[in-house]
């Protein structure tokens, strides 16, 4: 068995930590209620956001409104 070495083209660990000082930047002077805001904020606009949606229809209420730090 050979094994090739593949050329990377988009480097996910930089990619990552990029993304994560960004966040870091941004909420570094919040308290952690307006962090929690932020997140909040970042899931219901994000790419990720259709996807939490159907999350949050699927789970039961009590379970969502526990998630959410109610």
């Amino acid at each position: 068995m050979s094994h090739r070495k593949t050329q990377k083209t988009f480097d996910c660990l930089a990619y990552k930590d990029r993304v994560q000082r960004e966040i870091y930047d941004e909420i570094r002077d919040l308290t952690p209620e307006e962090q929690i805001a932020y997140y909040n904020r970042s899931a219901e606009k994000g790419p990720m956001a259709k996807w939490w949606r159907a999350i949050r229809r699927a789970s039961p209420p009590e379970r969502t409104a526990a998630a959410r730090g109610r």
